[in-house]
């Protein structure tokens, strides 16, 4: 069974701050690092250090090539990462604050430049039964969702960032969602506490898994197996930025390895707790070893 992350690949700009910035203000950053990023370049290789097979589907241009570098290094295929000569890289501004907190300002790039002449060329080259990993930071994704479903593909969703051209996508054709109480909030279109969330998303979706995650109050799962709460580890947090990243490629990997879904949400929860406590998005997902020694402490 292969897994299919067809994603974004980012260029991390990582300002350090003491607070966020306020409207009218300059604040000077006490450092700068850069960084491989995107949403789905770090779930490709939190997937792969859980043990998946991963392909990366996207594009940079030719001033993100240390991106395809990263993901080679994290053990993913890159068979279908394109290089475009005219379109840069996207990138992210990221501000740190000395809480390991973020916000983040996205330019899409590259990233938007995906066409459906791709789309079938990359889809081709997988089969029923396989996984789609996707999330929201490149265009084209109901198109990749149709064609995937016609194949047979179980389909992973993280609507993030959540806008209005999630509800383009068939919805009914993913099998899992893994989204934030914001993103879910938005999906539901209902603020309330987590139980009567996680009620009305099953209404919505009733044939899917739904993974809900909180931060620092842990994670919940929803699905053929029932209801399953998940506590978060506590570390010492410095940078947040691919939490849920780490968190989304843990639990998939898990899944796939036939792993009960309590072990997989343990997993997840664990190697977000490492990430959290490094430095970087991509060079902070942990390796599978290095959760299941954080597994015997």
């Amino acid at each position: 069974m292969k897994v299919l992350s067809f994603g974004s690949l980012n260029i991390d700009y990582i300002y350090k701050v003491n607070h966020f910035v306020h409207k009218g203000e300059t604040q000077s950053s006490d450092t700068l690092n850069i960084y491989g990023g995107g949403k789905g370049l770090n779930q490709s290789v939190a997937l792969s250090r859980a043990g998946a097979e991963v392909y990366h589907a996207g594009i940079i241009g030719v001033d993100g090539m240390f991106l395809k570098d990263t993901l080679k290094d994290a053990g993913v295929n890159t068979d279908f990462v394109e290089k475009s000569q005219n379109i840069r890289t996207g990138h992210a501004i990221i501000q740190n604050d000395i809480q390991g907190d973020n916000c983040i300002i996205l330019y899409g790039g590259a990233n938007q430049a995906i066409t459906k002449e791709m789309a079938d060329k990359v889809l081709k080259e997988f089969d029923e039964g396989d996984w789609l990993i996707l999330q929201n930071e490149i265009n084209e994704i109901p198109y990749i969702v149709e064609k995937a479903s016609e194949k047979g593909m179980k389909i992973s969703l993280n609507p993030s960032p959540m806008n209005e051209k999630i509800f383009e996508i068939d919805l009914n054709s993913i099998n899992c969602f893994i989204l934030n109480e914001g993103e879910a909030q938005a999906l539901a279109s209902v603020h309330s506490d987590k139980e009567t969330l996680l009620k009305r998303l099953r209404e919505q979706f009733p044939h899917a898994e739904i993974v809900l995650t909180f931060g620092e109050k842990g994670s919940v799962y929803a699905g053929q197996d029932g209801i399953i709460w998940q506590d978060a580890y506590q570390t010492n947090a410095i940078d947040t930025t691919a939490a849920g990243d780490t968190f989304t490629g843990y639990f998939i990997a898990g899944r796939l390895h036939g792993m009960p879904v309590k072990e997989a949400l343990d997993m997840a929860s664990k190697a977000s707790a490492l990430a959290v406590s490094r430095k970087g998005a991509a060079l902070s997902i942990p390796t599978r070893e290095e959760v299941l020694e954080f597994e015997v402490k």
